[in-house]
């Protein structure tokens, strides 16, 4: 059975919108595309490497599936550790508006996505990751099938875009199970699920 890990960028307000440049995502009039540029350093590019070294295959919504498409089969270099990885393994997308995805090794899922996505854990073995698709994730989280969540927090606060977690997301908790900072000042954080919540309070009457 597979594992499901979510890496997402961040903004310190939440953002997950267009983290990669200006033209990536202007729905709503997001004017602050690529603010993730500027941070970009070898700590980072050797943390994406590691991440991708663990992957078996990766879900993609419609979104992100087409800009790595139109980009990293570009990429020829086999040392190359992210384009090799993307270009070789098993794509799995997430879409309602294509009909077909041409990039080598892709598969469209079809009907119920969470419902899709619930029997390829069951048949695939290894970690299946996404990255970004902000829209799948979401949709996946509503019903638990996340089960790490590597969120990469940028030291920038935008006031506006696309949050990962929106309000309605279901209540959960989280376990924190790695934690790194890059030079430029992100912090890089593992969480796997640890339930639901639990609430108390300070009682000052017995301080």
């Amino acid at each position: 059975m597979a594992t499901v890990s979510l890496t997402e960028f961040l903004s310190l307000d939440g953002v997950v919108q267009a983290p990669g440049g200006p033209e990536e995502d202007t729905s709503g009039g997001f004017e602050y595309g690529g603010w993730l540029v500027p941070y970009a350093d070898e700590d980072m590019m050797r943390i994406v490497a590691e991440r991708f070294e663990t992957a078996t295959g990766f879900l993609l919504g419609r979104r992100t599936y087409e800009i790595f498409a139109a980009y990293w089969p570009q990429v020829t270099d086999p040392a190359d550790p992210v384009a090799s990885r993307l270009n070789g393994l098993p794509k799995y997308v997430a879409s309602t508006t294509l009909d077909r995805v041409e990039w080598q090794n892709s598969t469209l899922l079809e009907g119920d996505v969470a419902r899709a996505v619930a029997e390829l854990k069951e048949r695939h073995e290894g970690e299946l990751q996404i990255h970004g698709s902000g829209t799948l994730a979401r949709s996946l989280m509503a019903h638990d099938l996340i089960d790490e969540f590597r969120l990469w927090v940028y030291p920038v606060v935008l006031g506006t875009g696309r949050r990962l977690f929106e309000d309605g997301a279901a209540p959960s908790a989280l376990r924190l199970t790695d934690s790194r900072t890059t030079g430029a000042g992100v912090a890089v954080l593992s969480y796997e699920l640890a339930g639901r919540p639990t609430f108390g309070t300070f009682d000052l009457e017995e301080q």
